[in-house]
């Protein structure tokens, strides 16, 4: 337990998943710690926050025990009436962390929300997500998937003069060229602190300056976890980057697109199959992609366009989903591709040990590491609602093991080229593209939703709501709008600066 960032977890001795309400009494009680916190995910995607002031233990075991009451017509607007709204959110145990900006120590919780009958709402994200991970289990004979995300984000602070990073050209940058170091590594503590899994922090492609700003783009990655842990994980993340960046003064946005011909931001989710012992499926003993990865791969491709539904949310979102920017523009896929939307990334397969070859004093290990290999996919952004983006990317995932031809389509969506070069247009003019709007993602969704309502993992309720939510934008010419105007693409960005 030494090596767990989490105090909570280092002073019980305990994981955060064997976190019991009777151990979180005794640490509250014994810490002297007299605030709480309830955090949850709405609609909207957004994180929402409850305070409590502890005033006896009684009340603690109560308000552990039943959570309370919130008004679901807010939180879920066009899914519940104000006549008709009370909720519960009930704290989950093994989320349980020291809010790390409190002025005092306050104990935090994620939390699921329950209906009038004390049983999960079923319009809840959370609880869409959980549905679509049992979904999976059922039809894979038990088989668990896990997920992480790469959050990027861009820093926009006062200009500093000197040591200027190259523009487009800040991947993995060091100090002083890239100026936010020394913030994304506290963050990357903090959401260590806090329960995320992370794996590891480095400056991003974009950069860029104007004659007051600088635009610093950054990347922090987790690790694999189960699905529903990745979601809390990336909402964690993008709340702590928000208020970090907001109490040391800098602007943080996750928006796709900032301005034409400049980067854009992802929210790349990279996925991973595993049995009961852990063991990872989308590869051999040799390190070779198994038919399982290729089922995957080929459910990815079925629903991908409609996929944009609930991981592409905004109209910037279509201005990031262009040709040569390393953004996916076709529904195909590859190894180690960056033009593909869903990319095989270099794995461990290569029987040697790399380290000893580095390293002279170090004798040759057997060990191999290629339950690391991990399949991404590349569309989603920062204004995806975390929970519904993993549900769908499940959802996709698992269709790859309902297809007849799943191994067939997977062959006729594989590309082994730049599909942004000219050259090799003609090659992929049979793939299907992206949606290039909103609205047009909307639509996808709307021809494809069957599939996500199967096996009841999304409510007919939740489809037309994410379906409204996008028609609502009517950005059906804006990306040509936006591209030939600048002043315009800048007022849109601004207005889903906090995506």
């Amino acid at each position: 337990m030494e090596y767990n960032l989490n105090p909570i977890a280092r002073a019980l001795g305990k994981q955060p998943a064997e976190f019991t309400k009777a151990d979180l009494i005794h640490y509250i009680v014994s810490n002297d710690i007299h605030a709480l916190n309830f955090r949850y995910t709405a609609a909207d995607g957004r994180l929402k926050e409850l305070n409590f002031v502890l005033q006896d233990v009684d009340y603690l075991d109560e308000v552990l025990s039943s959570g309370e009451r919130v008004d679901g017509s807010s939180l879920f607007p066009g899914f519940m009436e104000a006549g008709s709204s009370d909720l519960y959110v009930v704290p989950i145990f093994s989320s349980a962390f020291l809010d790390p900006f409190a002025d005092e120590p306050t104990i935090s919780f994620f939390c699921a929300y329950m209906d009038k009958d004390g049983q999960p709402l079923s319009i809840a994200p959370d609880q869409i997500l959980r549905r679509a991970a049992q979904a999976f289990r059922e039809v894979t004979g038990g088989l668990e998937f896990h997920a992480m995300g790469e959050l990027e984000y861009y820093v926009i602070s006062p200009k500093e003069e000197g040591y200027e990073a190259v523009d487009q050209r800040g991947y993995h940058e060091m100090a002083p060229f890239s100026k936010q170091i020394a913030f994304r590594t506290e963050a990357m503590r903090l959401i260590a602190q806090c329960g995320g899994q992370i794996k590891y922090g480095h400056g991003e492609v974009g950069n860029f300056s104007t004659e007051e700003y600088n635009y610093e783009q950054n990347e922090i990655e987790f690790l694999p976890v189960p699905v529903e842990e990745a979601a809390r994980h990336l909402q964690l993340g993008k709340w702590i980057l928000f208020e970090l960046g907001w109490r040391m003064g800098l602007k943080v946005t996750f928006a796709p697109k900032i301005i034409v011909g400049k980067a854009g931001s992802g929210m790349h989710i990279h996925t991973k199959i595993v049995d009961k012992q852990g063991v990872n499926q989308y590869v051999d003993a040799e390190g070779q992609l198994t038919d399982t990865a290729r089922k995957a791969v080929a459910g990815m491709m079925s629903l991908a366009a409609s996929l944009t539904a609930f991981g592409n949310m905004n109209p910037t979102s279509y201005l990031r989903l262009v040709p040569h920017q390393e953004a996916p523009t076709t529904v195909c896929w590859g190894d180690r591709n960056r033009s593909a939307l869903v990319r095989v990334p270099l794995g461990w397969s290569a029987k040697v040990d790399m380290s000893s070859l580095v390293n002279p004093l170090e004798q040759p290990q057997m060990k191999r590491y290629t339950n690391k290999q991990t399949i991404e996919f590349r569309a989603s952004d920062g204004s995806a609602n975390a929970y519904l983006l993993l549900a769908g990317i499940t959802t996709a995932v698992r269709r790859g093991f309902e297809l007849p031809n799943a191994l067939e389509l997977a062959k006729q969506t594989y590309v082994s080229v730049n599909i942004h070069k000219d050259e090799f247009a003609s090659s992929v003019e049979h793939l299907d593209s992206l949606p290039t709007s909103c609205v047009a993602s909307a639509e996808r969704l709307r021809q494809d939703r069957a599939a996500y309502e199967a096996m009841g993992v999304f409510s007919p309720a939740a489809i037309d709501g994410v379906i409204r939510q996008l028609e609502a934008f009517e950005d059906a010419d804006l990306r040509a709008k936006a591209q030939a105007d600048p002043q315009f693409l800048m007022e849109l960005v601004e207005r889903h600066l906090y995506c």
